[in-house]
């Protein structure tokens, strides 16, 4: 869904004058289900490539043919892209140095930087933004997520790490809606607000928008706000978690139910123990699987919330056809990957795909974090509708902090359950 609202995160108009006004034969979802899909079905049919050259080189071949569906310039979209992965790949890089690593800075961190650097810098080229796709990355990326986050880890983690996810998102969720809506944040930007800080930073955030058919130009805001907030909290928790004596197991849950990306959850709480980041990964894995159930009720809330704004008498079973049509469907393709390999694929072919499905998920995501550096501007995140949004996100963030620490110490401190 484009729009010709300002850009809250202060991309300039030129980067969706990129884009092809011929119409797609395929939606941008669905094309990312299909991209996905064939990432992974290249792994099973036994690519098992995990250097970060050549999982970009990969990755690049159906991105491109998806690009070409979606009516991208190619002469543009193809260099571009090639620079983008370049400079995921020097994220990765970057991130890999043992002095580096130490410091639990990961590739999210680099990858960001480096694309606002650049934005900060020179002018970006019209041949660059086409290239810039943050969505079509990381709706790819998710869907090859699904196939790393299996129904049997969850059951394994038990009772107590999916009912920690659903007190905090539900808590987090309802709180950081209520104080953007009390800072006249309009229900859109409230909406994807509170879904990013509550289940999982930028994947929660890009499902949301998907669900309400949101402006992609405050999703950019958000996201951008997601991880600049983010760079401090993963190296700052830790060292908290450590100084204050909280118990390892329930340090690890603290930090799975805050922190807004996997790989900075493991970074942290293997900054703590080997305890700690187990707590974390069960922790993260359980909200990371409500992303599926969260852009469902999201989709039929917002459909119900529109349908009573208008008066609409629409019949019952309408309705439910413009909820399918809202609802996001590479979050179905997120879905049936986790399905698949859960039920379908044998455990030693997942223990053997794992790996080069990481790696192309880290390049899918490095490619989405280097886009959102190339056209957020820091500027605006504190001055777009005076703060608010800022102001709801961080508040909202201090609120997670605080549920997510009395709910580790619930659930995972040994009473009243026991640890």
């Amino acid at each position: 869904m484009q729009t010709t609202a300002t850009h809250p995160a202060g991309a300039p108009d030129v980067a969706r004058e990129t884009v092809s006004a011929r119409p797609p034969f395929i939606s941008e979802d669905w094309l990312c289900v299909l991209v996905g899909a064939a990432l992974i079905a290249l792994v099973l049919a036994g690519s098992r490539f995990t250097d970060p050259m050549q999982v970009a080189l990969l990755v690049l071949i159906p991105l491109t043919a998806g690009a070409a569906v979606l009516g991208a310039r190619l002469l543009r979209f193809v260099p571009g892209a090639l620079l983008i992965s370049a400079l995921a790949w020097l994220a990765q890089a970057i991130s890999a140095i043992p002095a580096v690593s130490a410091w639990s800075l990961e590739y999210v961190v680099f990858a960001l930087a480096i694309g606002l650097i650049v934005n900060h810098t020179v002018p970006v080229p019209a041949w660059l933004r086409e290239a810039v796709r943050t969505e079509y990355y990381i709706k790819t990326g998710l869907v090859v997520l699904g196939a790393g986050i299996l129904v049997d880890d969850i059951a394994r983690a038990g009772l107590l790490g999916i009912a920690q996810a659903l007190v905090v998102v539900l808590s987090v969720w309802a709180f950081a809606f209520w104080l953007a809506r009390r800072l006249r944040v309009d229900d859109e930007f409230a909406t994807m607000l509170a879904s990013a800080v509550s289940i999982c930073g930028v994947s929660a955030a890009i499902a949301t928008c998907g669900a309400i058919q949101g402006d992609r130009k405050k999703l950019s805001y958000v996201t951008s706000l997601v991880l600049v907030v983010a760079m401090p909290m993963m190296v700052l928790m830790p060292w908290i978690a450590k100084a204050i004596g909280m118990p390892d197991v329930v340090a690890g849950a603290w930090l799975g139910g805050t922190l807004d990306t996997s790989a900075a959850v493991v970074a942290g709480g293997e900054l703590i123990s080997d305890a700690a980041r187990d707590a974390a990964v069960v922790v993260k894995l359980s909200q990371n699987a409500l992303i599926g159930v969260a852009a469902f009720l999201l989709t039929v809330w917002w459909t119900l919330k529109r349908k009573a704004a208008t008066g609409s008498d629409a019949r019952p079973q309408t309705s439910l056809a413009v909820i399918w049509e809202r609802f996001p469907k590479f979050v179905f393709g997120f879905l049936v990957a986790s399905i698949v390999f859960s039920w379908f694929v044998g455990d030693a072919t997942v223990a053997d795909t794992r790996g080069p499905l990481t790696a192309i998920r880290t390049t899918l995501f490095a490619m989405a974090f280097v886009s959102i550096g190339l056209e957020t501007s820091l500027g605006t995140l504190v001055t777009t509708d005076e703060g608010r949004p800022a102001i709801a996100f961080l508040g909202g963030q201090a609120f997670n902090i605080l549920v997510t620490f009395i709910a580790a110490y619930v659930f995972f401190g040994g009473f009243p359950f026991a640890p």
